[in-house]
C-alpha cells in the first residue's frame, strides 16, 4: 500500500522535479488548496458568530480579520511561488509547450486575483457609527451603498467563485505536470472533500449572512436595507 501511494499518477512517466520547482508548488497548494478557501468560507459564515449576541453585539470583525490574513497571505505566497517558476523556466517558452494549460490556468489565477486585490483597495469608504466620514457624518460608500460600494460586491464575490474553480483546475493539471505521487492527489482531494463538507454544514447552521446586516442590523430605516443583498443565497434575519 505505501509503494502504491509512493508511485506517481501515471507509471509511464517519471515524477522527478527540481527543487525550485517543488516549492513553487507547495506554496502555491498551501495559498490556494488550503489559505484561500478558508478565507473565503471566513467571509461567507462568520459575519455573524454562533457566540455572537447579534443584534446587541454589531460589527464583529472575526471574519474580516481571518479573511484578509488569509488571503494576503496567500497573495504573498503566491508572488514568492511565481518567483521559483520565473527562476527556473523560461515563462514564454513554457506558454508553448505541453504545459500550456497549467501555465494559463495559472496565468487566469493571477490576473483574476490581481482584480481582487484591486477592488479591495477601491472599494471605498466605510462610513456609518463605527467609522464616521471627517464631517461628522454617517455618510460612506459602503454605510450608503452606493454605485461604487454595489460594484465593488458584485466584482468582489463572483470573480472570487470563479478564482475557486480556476485554481482548482490549475491545481490538478499541476499534479499531471509534475506526474504527482498518489498520496499528494489523494490528500488534496480528501482536503477538498471535507471543505465541502464544511460548507453544506455551515450553509444549512449558519448561512451566509449580508454584511451590511451583520454591521449595521436589521433596522429597517439604514439606507442598505432598502437594497437586496449581494451574492448566491445570501441571506438576512430579523432581530430576534
Amino acid at each position: 500500500m505505501i509503494d502504491w501511494l509512493l508511485d506517481p499518477i501515471d507509471a509511464a512517466r517519471a515524477h522527478a522535479v527540481s527543487g525550485p520547482i517543488s516549492w513553487h508548488a507547495r506554496l502555491m497548494v498551501l495559498a490556494w488548496v488550503v489559505l484561500v478557501p478558508l478565507g473565503v468560507i471566513a467571509a461567507r459564515y462568520l459575519k455573524i458568530t454562533p457566540w455572537q449576541d447579534w443584534p446587541r453585539e454589531l460589527d464583529n470583525r472575526t471574519w474580516w480579520n481571518l479573511h484578509r490574513t488569509a488571503q494576503y497571505s496567500a497573495g504573498a505566497l503566491s508572488l514568492t511561488a511565481l518567483a521559483l517558476a520565473f527562476w527556473h523556466l523560461s515563462p514564454i517558452a513554457s506558454l508553448t509547450s505541453g504545459a500550456w494549460a497549467h501555465h494559463w490556468l495559472g496565468w487566469s489565477v493571477v490576473g483574476l486575483a490581481g482584480v481582487q486585490y484591486i477592488s479591495a483597495w477601491l472599494r471605498g469608504s466605510k462610513g456609518g457609527p463605527t467609522a464616521p466620514a471627517p464631517d461628522g457624518s454617517l455618510r460612506g460608500d459602503h454605510f450608503d451603498m452606493t454605485p461604487r460600494r454595489v460594484a465593488f460586491e458584485w466584482i468582489h464575490k463572483s470573480v472570487g467563485m470563479v478564482l475557486i474553480g480556476l485554481a482548482m483546475a490549475a491545481v490538478v493539471t499541476g499534479l499531471w505536470q509534475l506526474n504527482a505521487p498518489r498520496w499528494m492527489w489523494l490528500a488534496i482531494g480528501l482536503w477538498w472533500c471535507g471543505l465541502v463538507l464544511m460548507v453544506i454544514v455551515l450553509e444549512r447552521r449558519l448561512g451566509a449572512r449580508d454584511t451590511y446586516e451583520a454591521i449595521w442590523g436589521p433596522d429597517p430605516s439604514l439606507p442598505g436595507q432598502a437594497r437586496k443583498p449581494i451574492g448566491l443565497l445570501v441571506r438576512r434575519q430579523s432581530a430576534r
